[in-house]
């Protein structure tokens, strides 16, 4: 077959999406050698990827995601290349493309929390229309988890056997780190000077910053808690409402902004963290509690959407995420209790091994053959 797969988010600039379709790509090209892929990018990734397999080849697309490019550049160059299947890998597609295709959705993020960015009406129904209509249009639709599938089936009305869940990885480069001296490496580049507890992600409302924020404060007046809080990520400045709750409780010599981490850092920066927390109000997903569990950091998450689906419920200390107190107990409990730290580590080594990336790119495959089969299938049983 000649498949095609949207890799206009390809790289770790599109942090969680990014990731996936980076893995998705290499691990399917290692495992399947007869099908032909065709690649479809954006600038700049376009001209960095150098395409080490024969079945494969790039084509620039240079579409950003609701852009009238998209509709109709990407559209047109999809027509050309006459694929047997299209893979979306995210629910942003030319709506009028009639061709096989498979679409992973990640979340619903924008049903739920649609951000700054997405405030006026214009956006708003391009988003309605897109996703609808990959949806619809779609022979299969890859879930990233229970969670979303759930989401999908009772908000747009998408059957339930149309949608397969088919989990994410976690990267083999993250795992423990023995060695002491880098660990304090990275925290001295990063300007962390004491133990710490580390967040990783986006600024986004959904992330519910704010309250983690706010729940730092209360760990900093507890005399047993003598830490730092790393925010790592793109400060978004359509969200000044993240420092602005900082300078309002004094906490500004207190956390850490070190910016977008790269990823031959970010392993050992979970390693020297004390605990990773993760204060989502919504996820698709979650892939960072698992890196941290990967590297041997305990772990403190909200108890929303998909987080204790993937965490697994013993593997984390769950919180509220709408309550600052509660989140701040969550974190002290792991903080101050050795004994729940080595359990939550050793659960946590366990757990991750349910994920990889190779398995998924399996599972993705046997669903492209699956949807590349059905002329056939239907002909015959036609016959």
């Amino acid at each position: 077959m000649k498949i095609g797969i949207d890799a206009r988010m390809y790289g770790t600039g599109f942090t969680g999406i990014g990731r996936y379709v980076n893995e998705l790509i290499t691990n399917l090209l290692e495992i399947d050698n007869k099908n032909e892929y065709v690649l479809f990018m954006n600038s700049p990734e376009y001209e960095a990827f150098d395409i080490p397999w024969k079945n494969a080849k790039k084509v620039l697309v240079n579409a950003r995601h609701y852009s009238f490019a998209e509709q109709f550049r990407f559209l047109s160059l999809l027509k050309k290349e006459k694929l047997d299947i299209m893979h979306f890998t995210h629910f942003n597609a030319p709506i009028f493309y009639k061709g096989k295709s498979i679409v992973t959705i990640h979340d619903l993020t924008l049903h739920f929390y649609p951000g700054k960015k997405m405030t006026a009406a214009h956006r708003r129904l391009a988003y309605q229309l897109v996703i609808r209509s990959v949806t619809r249009h779609a022979k299969k639709i890859v879930a990233v988890s229970e969670n979303t599938k759930s989401d999908l089936v009772e908000i747009l009305k998408v059957p339930s056997d149309k949608i397969s869940v088919i989990y994410e990885g976690v990267d083999k480069h993250f795992k423990e780190i023995a060695d002491e001296s880098v660990k304090k490496e990275v925290a001295k580049k990063y300007g962390v000077i004491k133990p710490f507890l580390l967040y990783t992600g986006v600024w986004r409302s959904h992330k519910n910053l704010v309250n983690l924020i706010k729940a730092f404060s209360y760990l900093k007046k507890n005399k047993d808690f003598e830490g730092q809080l790393v925010i790592t990520g793109k400060e978004d400045p359509l969200y000044a409402e993240i420092r602005a709750t900082i300078k309002d409780l004094g906490l500004e010599s207190d956390i850490v902004f070190p910016g977008m981490v790269p990823d031959e850092d970010l392993p050992a920066l979970y390693n020297a963290a004390k605990v990773y927390v993760f204060p989502s109000l919504y996820e698709g997903f979650g892939l960072p509690p698992l890196e941290a569990m990967a590297c041997g950091t305990p772990v403190a998450a909200s108890k929303a959407a998909c987080i204790p689906e993937v965490c697994g419920q013993d593997n984390a200390v769950f919180f509220d995420p709408y309550d600052p107190v509660d989140i701040s107990d969550a974190i002290l409990k792991i903080w101050l209790n050795d004994e729940l730290r080595q359990k939550l580590i050793a659960n946590g080594k366990v757990r991750v091994k349910d994920f990889s990336w190779k398995k998924m790119a399996k599972e993705i495959l046997e669903k492209y053959e699956e949807v590349g089969g059905r002329d056939e299938a239907e002909g015959m049983s036609k016959k």
